[in-house]
């Protein structure tokens, strides 16, 4: 594993199934009576949330302290970066009080690899989303999530996702999370299709590693995973399509659209989700719905991304010895 987790692209092949594998150890720890592991105690991890974020950091708290770490939750509402002060600022803060590891999700795209790279801070920095850019472990547990109920949960161990149809709806102008999806579902062999309003799809989006389509109805049959997108309002200058009514009509997933998807076809979605607009609370609540997978297998692979990087790279939960201990032995 590399020093920092700044972005999808990021990670080989080798690196990717490695975290997966490492998260399905994890996800164990959740059916024990007691969750968990001594794996970073004495480590104290900072999340730093320059963001308003509710599934995402409690999601990275909930990881930490369940690998025995100190945690420090630092929001900027309230802080000094209210008053003025720099990132540069609240970086060397932190190195004073000495932290094992900074969790940073900023507004801006780019502040957590200027963190990683700038010599402000000596310690991993792992990004927890920042502007339009990345989101790395949003896409390491949509993966997750994608290989358990395509593949297995056993049978996927060592596997990735080589020929998987994958196909993300919606706003995908604004969202670090289609970024990310792209750049790790092409490095774990699936095929991506996305598929938006023309004013939604990023400029220079022939360059992805994905294809692109403005006709829903068309790509679902032949999808395995279909990603519905949150429309992101708070990121929008301008009017990018007439109304949310014609927006659902025209790339809202509802029944009878889930119906013409294959019976082992799931749907997902990061997060929090618009209902009635990009996705029927029919849909929502049915049985293909991975929402709440999503939700806990995020906890199982922020757990694995943190010893990974902190903990080291033997497995976590290593095999019993071959013969039981006794009083001669």
């Amino acid at each position: 594993m590399m020093r920092h987790l700044i972005s999808a692209a990021d990670l080989t092949r080798d690196d990717a199934v490695l975290i997966l594998d490492t998260a399905e150890e994890m996800a164990r720890v959740a059916d024990r009576p007691i969750r968990k592991l001594p794996t970073l105690r004495g480590r104290t991890i900072c999340n730093l949330f320059f963001e308003d974020s509710t599934r995402t950091r409690i999601s990275f708290e909930a990881a930490e302290k369940r690998l025995s770490a100190d945690v420090i939750n630092f929001a900027a509402k309230g802080s000094s970066v209210s008053k003025g002060e720099s990132l540069k600022d609240t970086a060397q803060t932190l190195e004073a009080m000495g932290v094992d590891a900074v969790v940073i999700r900023h507004s801006a795209s780019g502040a957590p690899y200027r963190l990683a790279t700038s010599g402000w801070i000596d310690a991993p920095v792992i990004n927890a989303g920042d502007g339009t850019h990345q989101h790395p472990t949003q896409a390491l547990l949509d993966a997750f999530t994608m290989r358990r109920r395509l593949v297995g949960r056993d049978t996927g161990l060592g596997k990735d996702l080589d020929g998987k149809r994958i196909t993300l709806v919606g706003d995908v102008l604004h969202s670090r999370v289609a970024r990310s999806n792209v750049d790790l579902l092409h490095t774990l062999g699936a095929e991506v299709t996305l598929v938006a309003p023309p004013t939604l799809v990023p400029v220079g989006v022939e360059t992805w590693p994905c294809e692109v389509s403005y006709d829903l109805d068309g790509v679902l049959p032949k999808s395995d995973a279909v990603m519905m997108l949150r429309v992101q309002r708070e990121r929008m200058n301008a009017a990018f399509f007439p109304t949310e009514r014609e927006y659902s009509r025209r790339y809202g997933l509802n029944g009878e659209r889930m119906a013409k998807m294959p019976e082992h076809a799931i749907v997902m979605h990061p997060g929090p989700m618009v209902r009635g607009m990009e996705i029927t609370a029919e849909v929502a609540d049915s049985d293909r719905c991975t929402v709440v997978e999503q939700v806990a297998n995020g906890v199982s692979i922020r757990m694995a991304v943190l010893y990974l990087l902190l903990g080291g790279s033997e497995p976590a939960a290593p095999a019993a010895p071959a013969t039981p201990r006794t009083e001669e032995n």
